[in-house]
């Protein structure tokens, strides 16, 4: 659900493992690679669960930062 009341999006389980899939190519080509950190920063949505997901499946250490965080504390959050 987004943030607005009545506000959904709907994703099946197939195209949730597309997105996933190729999130995790993308990832893989920029170079990420199994025991390295990631930090999620988006807003709650679909492409975010698929974020969190490739990254475990190709075993990158994720940490998830929604958006509406101040630079001082983004950055605090990374650090961590």
């Amino acid at each position: 659900e987004k943030d607005e009341p009545g506000e959904e999006v709907r994703v099946t389980y197939r195209e949730l493992l597309e997105l996933t899939c190729r999130l995790g190519n993308t990832l893989k080509r920029q170079g990420v690679k199994q025991g390295d950190r990631v930090t999620i920063y988006m807003p709650p949505c679909p492409l975010a669960v698929a974020s969190m997901l490739a990254c475990a499946r190709i075993g990158a250490v994720h940490a998830v930062v929604f958006a509406g965080f101040s630079a001082e504390s983004l950055a605090d959050r990374i650090r961590d």
